[in-house]
C-alpha cells in the first residue's frame, strides 16, 4: 500500500509512520500543512517551519502548503486540495496520521479521504496513554517538548527532552491537574529530534523560550542535522 503520511514533526506522526512501515507498508511522502497561526483546530503549530528539515532526516519528499486560516472550513479545504495534489503526484492509495483519540480530528480526516477515495490509517488509535510515551522512550524516539498550554504545565517543560523519569512527573501532574498525558487536547506539543526511521538526528543549538502568560512555546533558532 503506497500512503502519505500528514507530518508535523511530533511524537505522533513519527510514531504513526513508524508503526506502518513496522506492519510492511510504504510510506511514499509526507505532508505538512503549515497554520499561520498557534489555534489550528487540525494541525500543529510550533517549529513547523523545521518538517522540511526531519523529512531530510527521515529521507523522504515533503510537500508544504499554508493554511491562513483557522477557521475549520478553511483548513478541510487545505486538507483535501493537499491531498488531491499528493494523489496525483505520487498515486498514494491513503493517508496516514497520528490520532490517539481525537474523534473530531479523525472524522474530519476520514471525510477528506472519502471524498478523494483514500483510504485512512491511524495505527496509533486508542493507545493507552498511561504507557504510551514510556512506550516511545523505549523504542528510542527523543522527543522534546516545544509547546505548553495546560494547567501544571510551566515553562520549565520547554525545551525539556523526555526521558523514563520526567514522563512519571507528567503522570503524577496529569493526575493532579487533569490534562492529557498524550498531549492530543493541544496540552503540549512536541519535536521528535531522533528515532528510529531517521537516517540523521537533529541537534538543536540554540532555542528561545515565549512566554505568554499561562502558555508558551520553544522556537528553535539555531539546528543541524547530524550523521548517528
Amino acid at each position: 500500500m503506497k500512503l502519505a503520511s500528514l507530518y508535523s514533526g511530533g511524537k505522533d506522526s513519527n510514531y504513526s509512520i513508524f508503526e506502518m512501515k513496522r506492519l510492511g507498508h510504504d510510506v511514499v511522502c509526507l505532508i505538512s500543512i503549515m497554520p499561520e497561526i498557534g489555534d489550528s483546530l487540525l494541525f500543529h503549530f510550533p517549529n513547523i517551519r523545521l518538517t522540511g528539515t526531519l523529512a531530510q532526516a527521515i529521507g523522504l519528499p515533503i510537500r508544504n502548503f499554508q493554511s491562513r486560516s483557522s477557521r475549520l472550513e478553511n483548513e478541510m479545504y487545505v486538507l483535501e486540495n493537499a491531498l488531491s495534489m499528493v494523489k496525483d503526484e505520487f498515486s498514494i492509495d491513503g493517508i496516514v496520521h497520528g490520532g490517539i483519540s481525537s474523534k473530531f480530528q479523525k472524522r474530519s480526516f476520514e471525510k477528506v479521504c472519502g471524498d478523494l477515495q483514500l483510504t485512512v490509517y491511524s495505527p496509533l488509535w486508542n493507545f493507552n496513554p498511561n504507557n504510551y510515551l514510556h512506550n516511545l522512550i523505549d523504542e528510542k524516539f527523543k522527543i522534546t517538548i516545544v509547546g505548553v498550554s495546560a494547567l501544571g504545565l510551566g515553562r520549565e517543560w520547554l525545551g525539556i527532552t523526555l526521558n523514563h523519569e520526567n514522563v512519571k512527573t507528567l503522570e503524577f501532574l496529569s493526575l493532579k491537574y487533569g490534562f492529557n498525558l498524550n498531549f492530543e487536547g493541544g496540552e503540549a506539543e512536541t519535536l521528535v529530534i531522533d528515532c528510529p526511521i531517521y537516517k540523521k538526528k537533529l541537534e538543536i543549538r540554540e532555542g528561545m523560550v515565549k512566554w505568554f502568560g499561562d502558555n508558551g512555546i520553544f522556537e528553535i533558532t539555531d539546528y543541524k542535522l547530524i550523521d548517528k
